[in-house]
């Protein structure tokens, strides 16, 4: 079953104002199957095919010779030659909408559109499927504690998703735990050796499947690289080079605390997510639905869930630099997440209790410590079946209503 992406009016908006269309995301995040389905009248050409590859890279005025726009090019950092050649097509022909360019590396992508496509390339981002789309829902709108969104899914059905993860495959056919190990097996296996390897020469392959499983426990957490680098037993300049691979392949983003230079106080280093729940889980050995939930990481794995929910909206509304931070000052008094709307910043509480309280939010009354800033509405996102009001400006939200 193909789900309807909610970015697919984005790419149709952008398409009429920009000659190319970057879209990025991680491998197997459903990148060209949406676009295959959105446009299926226009050509499809993969760079994977290592004769089409190099019959691109030898010569690309007869590639787009016989490719001729619009067409969808899928891995396209993976023939860098091209990109000079299509700056010099659309510059020619001014058409809109005639290159769809998809890539899982977005470091070395962006570097290429930067140089070579600069003004004339409108840039997306796409992760996995959303519960929003898994439900079909018409609610495309970027999060806010003020928007209402109605969920038929229950908490077993959350809890059943936050394990399988949210790659289009798991989802298109009936699959069972099997399907999902055998899945993950192969997705983590193809990605060291096809994404990693093209970008890194990583000579110790054991250290940076440790550092990848590490960054896995140290999901919601904020980021410390001397406890990452102690674990994978590499120095911190490597590790943070790998960390930088992991977030331009899409796999983890870094949240970035909130401050300003008017406030010295406020803790500086982001926040690590690890970006798809059934990966990590996979990673860690959490190999059933009521492990995870009875496990020491049920709680931070819930946060990176809902974080992502929540990234993802606003992803799937074109915003590629979402307004999302989070608090934490030197008395440890923390906020998990922070949206920031104007002059006012909306404060989020994640909490896997199904009996949340006034206590679970005391946190929220150092926004007013924040310079030109105040206070929005705010939520509490937890378990609970249904929405309803915590104080004046806070609501207890179900994790399934984001």
């Amino acid at each position: 079953m193909y789900y309807h992406r909610h970015i697919e009016p984005v790419i149709a908006r952008i398409a009429k104002r920009k000659s190319v269309i970057v879209l990025t995301g991680a491998r197997q995040v459903g990148k060209s199957t949406m676009l295959k389905k959105a446009y299926q009248n226009i050509n499809y050409i993969t760079l994977n095919n290592p004769l089409v590859r190099e019959s691109a890279k030898e010569n690309p005025s007869m590639f787009f010779g016989m490719n001729k726009p619009p067409v969808i090019v899928d891995e396209i950092q993976k023939a860098a030659e091209l990109f000079d050649y299509i700056k010099d097509i659309v510059d020619e022909e001014k058409a809109k909408g005639q290159f769809y360019l998809t890539g899982s590396q977005s470091l070395k992508l962006m570097s290429n559109i930067s140089e070579s496509l600069a003004g004339r390339a409108g840039v997306v981002k796409l992760l996995c499927l959303s519960v929003r789309e898994l439900e079909q829902s018409v609610h495309r709108k970027p999060f806010l504690p003020t928007e209402q969104r109605a969920s038929t899914l229950d908490y077993s059905q959350i809890v059943s998703f936050i394990h399988k993860g949210f790659f289009p495959e798991l989802h298109e056919t009936e699959s069972d735990l099997y399907d999902r190990s055998d899945f993950y097996s192969s997705y983590f296996q193809t990605y060291i050796e096809k994404d990693i390897k093209d970008v890194l020469a990583i000579r110790n392959e054991s250290a940076f499947i440790k550092f990848v499983k590490a960054c896995a426990s140290l999901t919601g957490e904020v980021l410390n690289m001397s406890t990452i680098a102690e674990i994978c037993g590499m120095d911190n300049k490597t590790v943070r080079a790998w960390l930088s691979l992991l977030e331009s392949s899409g796999l983890v983003y870094l949240l970035e605390p909130y401050y300003n230079n008017l406030n010295k106080r406020l803790v500086k280093s982001p926040k690590l997510y690890f970006l798809d729940t059934g990966l990590a889980c996979w990673l860690l050995g959490w190999n059933t639905p009521e492990q995870l939930v009875n496990g020491a990481m049920w709680g931070h794995i819930f946060e990176s869930f809902v974080f992502t929910e929540i990234l993802k909206s606003y992803y799937n509304d074109g915003i590629v630099k979402p307004p999302l931070y989070y608090y934490r000052d030197a008395d440890k008094n923390e906020i998990d997440l922070l949206i920031e709307n104007g002059d006012k910043l909306h404060p989020i509480e994640i909490k896997t209790t199904s009996d949340p309280n006034k206590s679970m939010i005391k946190a929220f009354r150092h926004i007013e410590k924040i310079p030109n800033k105040k206070a929005g509405t705010g939520a509490l996102i937890c378990l609970a079946k249904q929405r309803l009001p915590l104080t004046e400006n806070v609501w207890i939200l179900p994790a399934q209503m984001i």
